[in-house]
């Protein structure tokens, strides 16, 4: 749970008072960002305690997340 301030409140508030710049919320655009022109699928995959520990840990050591994890892993396992 997060706790919002009243400050936090009012700077929110201001800031909508104020306006907001549309072409700059178009350049940043909304939800995940692409990762090129193919659609993506999801797959759903099953791991134990230990697996998903091994996978967070590679994922650390090579300062990226999961799903980009998951997809070296794959490119190294398909080469």
């Amino acid at each position: 749970m997060c706790v919002v301030s009243e400050e936090q409140i009012q700077k929110w508030a201001d800031e909508a008072e104020a306006g907001y710049d549309v072409e700059e919320l178009k350049r940043r655009g909304r939800g995940r960002p692409g990762r090129g022109a193919e659609p993506m699928q999801v797959v759903a995959v099953r791991l134990t305690a230990e697996e998903l520990d091994a996978l967070d840990a590679a994922a650390a050591k090579g300062r990226m997340s999961r799903s980009e994890a998951i997809r070296a892993a794959l490119a190294h396992f398909a080469a």
